[in-house]
């Protein structure tokens, strides 16, 4: 008998599923895989080179955080029939209470999603909805309140797919360190 951690959704083409701790090197590769993708400096606030320069034992302890049976983070991916990964979402759990990457606070339980990637080849089919639903089904399970994600201003093409997902502009921006005079928008998605 399957625990609910174990439970994936099929669709016709994919498995979406919770990483496993021991899929550390897979996990590895399509994360740098990703932060090669053409507008990765508008997805993510790490770079391909410091990303690279981690030693194992950093992808294994993220691994290990985000499989399946963890409460605080999970990461979800997408195989393909062949069983490559072809897409991920993450999840982080944050708590009222506390503060955010960004020093502001976190008002009620909610989720953050991070780290979206879907290969270039599998766009366009319906792959990343998938991985939200299993993502966002994941956090309402977990007590969140609300789900959030933060998209670059000019990443245009994140922001309508977020929109068409149900989520909508909060109105908090968030100012990049990295790139003054460049900011982020928080996204929200209330619990139905």
């Amino acid at each position: 008998m399957s625990s609910p951690d174990s439970v994936a959704k099929h669709d016709e083409k994919y498995l979406v599923r919770a990483i496993r701790a021991d899929e550390w090197p897979a996990v590895k590769a399509l994360r740098l895989e990703a932060l090669q993708d053409p507008v990765a400096h508008l997805a993510f606030l790490e770079t391909y080179a410091d990303a690279a320069a981690r030693p194992d034992s950093f992808w294994q302890d993220r691994a290990a955080g985000a499989a399946e049976g963890s409460t605080e983070v999970r990461q979800f991916i997408a195989e393909g029939p062949d069983g490559e990964w072809v897409g991920t979402v993450t999840l982080l759990m944050e708590e009222a209470g506390t503060t955010d990457w960004a020093g502001f606070p976190i008002e009620q339980r909610q989720g953050h999603v991070v780290g979206v990637y879907v290969r270039p080849e599998h766009r366009g089919c319906g792959l990343t909805e998938v991985l939200f639903d299993e993502a966002l089904r994941w956090a309402w399970e977990a007590g969140a309140e609300r789900v959030r994600l933060i998209v670059h201003e000019d990443n245009g093409r994140a922001q309508r797919f977020y929109r068409r997902v149900g989520f909508l502009p909060s109105g908090r921006t968030v100012p990049l360190a990295s790139a003054p005079g460049s900011d982020e928008l928080e996204y929200v998605l209330a619990r139905p």
